[in-house]
């Protein structure tokens, strides 16, 4: 089985013939589109609306696959030239046509029958949310050139900025018990069984951030700075609200999630607590145990063995779920282990052309990467479901993103605590679910709440590297409580977490997929095999329908306070019984 991932299917190099001629292909489409946009004033309605799409398709299709595949390449190696420069020829192109779309959804939403003529005819029809949205957000368009200025402006500004991050972050070297590594291997000892190394890795780690602080700081400042301009220059009330809206959910839903979480918070504060006393710390949980294994969880995993575990635990649930998982392992599609240029973290891409998705993690044989592997598998399997979808209906929001991933993860949990041998591979288990969810409600929070405060102060001031990290460490204490020892936090979080230097508020949304999978798991349990095609659906409609909507697709109402309380009790449940185990 290959360990890195096979993109030959994509191009066999930015050298192979089929680059280049889509690239030249990619420019005859915004030529084309460019023209068309001219005639548009006068154009005929519904035959303006067919060409405006079907251009809108093939420019999308061949984005995709170039951008995709330079991505791809740069995420594998972030100190190949080459990748990033593909990648610049690319955008270059793609912003080309910001003005175009912005002439085709003025032209569009001023049709006084545009909705009619939608509904009317098959080949608009499927569009229908689309047209919607489209519709829907024309207030927030920038007049004039001003969709094609943001966008060349964006490439040497915050998307610049964005790189620059992932460059030092991948690049930095971490000095580590007389040797040099680099973040990814070294985050990873936060999960080894020996206390010594999680402490002296942690250590490692803080002290690697202070060659790079003050630069990755100048990226944070700028790209919020930039949202903030962009959200003023168009009429958004606050980026949050920007956020909401883009991610086409209500503003009330969030608020009943944060609500519930924040009710709910004294309970992970007992989880971490348990823990720590259960670690020998008094005064709370330090931060380079919060993913200390315990229990019996010293079991190593091997690319092979990861395999079969996952292959095996999903087809107690969906076969169709395990044979893309095991397609996903036989025919290359996940690059599994750390090396030195390698983005850190996880990711799932999916590849459009090819009707399949590429997973990279940075491996290290733990129960929690397999569990990783879990999760953007469910991004593999989402992406499945919803291929039959034409070409622009392929995106769907971030909160709803999450949703299948976290599925993942609970049914690859469930299914192992009830298999569990003894008290002690139990205990290892449930830590490892309660070590997830704590991620998704206390330190994501903690995330969400340091963002708040880099906005509010943002336009009036600019954030050093010391201020940014006072941010964080009140963002800590805030999120976590009495949970964590105070005086062993993580104040360089800001640093290292990619998602504050793309979109805005990238953060919630894995609370919003934590909670929302977790109460779909218990109608599934409820349900049996019932729910299996109700899931499949519901996946299916996320890009074609408001969040709150989706949700409807299982009788959910997301703006119900009771329907968060009720995922986030299955947690308190677990920390119970965590509680129980750890005593023993």
């Amino acid at each position: 089985m290959n360990e890195v991932w096979n993109l030959d299917p994509i191009y066999k190099g930015f050298d192979d013939p089929a680059f280049e001629a889509d690239m030249a292909a990619l420019k005859h489409e915004v030529e084309a589109i460019n023209a068309f946009a001219q005639t548009l004033p006068h154009a005929e309605p519904l035959a303006g609306l067919k060409a405006g799409i079907a251009l809108q398709e093939r420019f999308s299709d061949l984005v995709s696959k170039l951008a995709g595949y330079a991505s791809l390449r740069q995420a594998a190696d972030t100190k190949n030239p080459e990748a990033g420069s593909q990648m610049g020829r690319v955008m270059a192109l793609y912003s080309g046509v910001a003005a175009a779309f912005a002439a085709f959804k003025d032209w569009a939403t001023q049709l006084p029958d545009l909705m009619e003529l939608v509904e009317k005819y098959d080949d608009l029809k499927d569009y229908t949310f689309l047209f919607w949205n489209m519709a829907d957000s024309k207030k927030y368009l920038l007049p004039g050139i001003g969709e094609a200025v943001m966008a060349k402006m964006g490439m040497s500004g915050g998307d610049a900025w964005s790189d620059m991050q992932q460059y030092l972050t991948s690049t930095v070297p971490v000095s580590y018990r007389g040797t040099t590594t680099n973040l990814s291997s070294i985050r990873n000892l936060a999960y080894d069984p020996d206390p010594q190394v999680r402490k002296d890795a942690y250590e490692a780690e803080l002290a690697c951030y202070d060659r790079i602080k003050d630069a990755v700081a100048y990226a944070l400042n700028s790209i919020k700075l930039e949202t903030i301009s962009d959200c003023q220059l168009r009429g958004y009330e606050s980026p949050l609200q920007r956020t909401v809206y883009h991610n086409d959910m209500k503003m009330e839903t969030l608020n009943a999630m944060l609500e519930a979480m924040d009710e709910y918070a004294p309970k992970f504060w007992q989880y971490l607590k348990a823990k720590g006393k259960a670690l020998g710390h008094e005064n709370g949980l330090p931060w380079y145990d919060l993913f200390a294994p315990m229990g019996a969880s010293s079991t190593k995993f091997t690319a092979e063995s990861a395999r079969e575990y996952l292959v095996n635990l999903f087809a107690e649930f969906d076969s169709e779920l395990s044979g893309m998982v095991a397609k996903a392992f036989d025919e290359a599609w996940i690059d599994f282990y750390p090396r030195d240029g390698k983005a850190g973290g996880a990711f799932c891409a999916g590849v459009e052309c090819l009707g399949e998705s590429r997973i990279l993690t940075n491996f290290d044989g733990m129960f929690g990467d397999v569990v990783t592997l879990a999760h953007e598998l469910g991004h593999a399997f989402h992406n499945h479901c919803i291929a039959d979808h034409r070409t622009l209906n392929h995106d769907y929001s971030m909160p709803l993103a999450e949703t299948a991933s976290t599925f993942n993860e609970c049914v690859v949990m469930a299914s192992a605590i009830g298999k569990a041998a003894d008290d002690q591979e139990k205990l290892a288990l449930i830590e490892s679910q309660l070590q997830d969810a704590t991620q998704i409600i206390c330190d994501i929070y903690s995330r969400y709440r340091f963002e708040t405060m880099v906005f509010a102060n943002r336009e009036n001031m600019f954030m050093n590297a010391e201020t940014l990290c006072d941010f964080m460490l009140t963002a800590q204490k805030q999120s976590y409580g009495d949970g964590l020892d105070h005086n062993c936090l993580h104040p360089y979080m800001w640093v290292c977490k990619s998602h504050y230097y793309g979109p805005t508020f990238y953060n919630f949304p894995y609370a919003f997929g934590g909670l929302f999978a977790r109460g779909l798991y218990a109608q599934y349990e409820k349900e049996g095999a019932a729910f299996v095609p109700k899931y499949k659906k519901l996946l299916h409609t996320t890009p074609i329908a408001t969040a709150e909507d989706v949700a409807k697709v299982a009788d959910i109402d997301l703006t119900d306070k009771d329907f968060w309380r009720g995922a986030l009790q299955m947690i308190a449940d677990q920390i119970d019984l965590f509680c129980q185990l750890a005593e023993k």
